[in-house]
């Protein structure tokens, strides 16, 4: 088999633009390829944990009675479960033969108590955040190596869309019709492999740019400071009730758990006669149980208690801690934990367009619109697995015979429309920081260093 001289020039202004693209397209695939495989294999393992098992307890399975215990009944035998604790999280069971959930935290730790709701019976213990789905989600979220691991990436992620670009560019069709582009041909050897890492890469890229997307705004640097810090929830909608020094976020444990739109929010304190009509009883564990079913809180929801003198009741229900399918359903309302009080009931609809939009899109990502979306994922992640798996059989079908190269696509001497190339790489590292530190650290290293030991990159050409 004749192998490609890849030393060789290209002629004509296309084949310069296109030999550029595969070649900052087999670099970034390089780099990302790695990161691709870990996202897409974690991240379906998660979805169907959570489909299958649930993600902390969830469908611990319970015989149906008649009539169920008061929560606070419940609340207390799950306190009497861990000594010395204290409570701090209610999760109403989703089906009537499904367990209630209680968080218990004692010294630290944080308890996971499963109680039947008609006996009032506690059915399991387990510390909080300690399942497979959270093993999973800690290397799908930062390689477990925390804030180090986050901005790599964020990094990975943000190369991801330039590989996107370049591979469109380069399989777009160009006097060969869309039929080459969308349906494989089955030929063999390398066409074969070329034919169906180009038609799956077409077909889903689409969706792996959404899933990108989606995901950076979780990132720490694209998401935290920019998107979301540009798309926060204005605090002005509390009807000016009191503020806490504490931000939305804070309820966050271990694990996004807050509406992405108010993370950033503070949250309203209590201990003012703001607010509207909630609780018109004493404020108990039962009565703001009853006030969330009153108001439209049916099956899962959460209820988090008051923390320190200025907490406040709150009640949650959003799709991405699994209670609902349907994220236009999403809703938190605080509650006063002296008066009763409603002090803020925020729904979907008052969110910012970029709230609405993460709402669908974290929901669309995590695969909890239901079945559907677990099996819609499931096979975009497959299809990441394959282009992976395909793009390492292309390379090693066109390496060269002498060992030690890469066989990269050369880089053309001269460049027409060079100056467009510099303003979209420009824009790329403008809008995602993270890429452009990527990309001018490679660029630095081709000029300064490369560009002068020729036996080196003549072995990374």
């Amino acid at each position: 088999m004749t192998m490609t001289h890849t030393d060789a020039q290209p002629e004509g202004g296309a084949n310069k633009i296109y030999f550029a693209a595969w070649r900052w397209h087999f670099y970034a695939g390089l780099a990302v390829i790695p990161f691709l495989i870990i996202l897409a294999f974690t991240g379906m393992m998660m979805l169907w944990i959570a489909w299958i098992d649930g993600r902390d307890g969830e469908r611990t399975a319970v015989v149906p009675q008649g009539t169920t215990q008061a929560v606070s009944i419940q609340a207390d035998a799950a306190v009497a479960a861990v000594p010395g604790g204290t409570l701090k999280q209610y999760v109403a069971p989703r089906r009537d033969d499904l367990a209630a959930l209680f968080r218990v935290d004692a010294d630290g730790d944080a308890t996971m108590v499963a109680v039947d709701p008609y006996t009032a019976q506690v059915i399991e213990t387990f510390p909080r955040r300690s399942g497979w789905y959270d093993f999973f989600d800690n290397i799908h979220g930062n390689l477990m190596l925390g804030v180090t691991g986050d901005r790599i990436l964020e990094t990975a992620a943000s190369l991801t869309l330039m590989l996107v670009a370049t591979g469109l560019y380069m399989w777009w069709p160009r006097g060969t019709g869309w039929r080459r582009a969308l349906v494989p041909s089955f030929g063999t050897g390398r066409n074969l492999w070329k034919s169906l890492h180009g038609v799956v890469g077409i077909w889903m890229s689409i969706f792996l740019v959404f899933f990108l997307i989606s995901g950076l705004a979780w990132a720490g640097i694209w998401g935290g400071k920019i998107v979301q810090a540009w798309s926060q929830f204005p605090a002005e909608k509390w009807d000016n009730v009191p503020l806490s020094d504490d931000i939305h976020a804070s309820m966050n444990h271990d694990r996004r758990e807050v509406p992405w739109a108010l993370e950033q929010t503070p949250m309203p304190a209590s201990g003012s006669d703001t607010g509207i009509t909630g609780v018109t009883s004493p404020v108990t564990f039962d009565s703001v149980d009853a006030l969330a079913r009153t108001i439209g809180f049916d099956a899962r929801y959460q209820l988090n208690l008051p923390s320190g003198d200025t907490g406040v009741w709150t009640l949650s229900r959003d799709s991405m801690s699994t209670d609902s399918t349907a994220p236009t359903t999403d809703r938190t309302v605080h509650v006063d934990q002296y008066t009763g009080k409603i002090l803020a009931d925020v729904r979907y609809e008052d969110y910012s367009l970029a709230g609405k939009a993460m709402a669908v899109g974290i929901a669309l990502h995590m695969g909890t619109l239901g079945f559907w979306s677990v099996l819609a994922n499931t096979v975009v992640c497959l299809s990441v697995l394959f282009l992976c798996f395909s793009s390492v059989v292309l390379w090693w079908k066109r390496r060269p015979s002498k060992a030690g190269r890469l066989a990269a696509p050369p880089m053309p001497r001269e460049l027409p429309l060079w100056q467009g190339a510099v303003l979209v790489g420009l824009a790329v590292c403008m809008a995602f920081p993270m890429a452009g530190v990527a990309l001018l650290t490679v660029l630095a290293l081709d000029t300064l260093i490369l560009s002068r030991l020729p036996g080196l990159r003549q072995s990374l050409t």
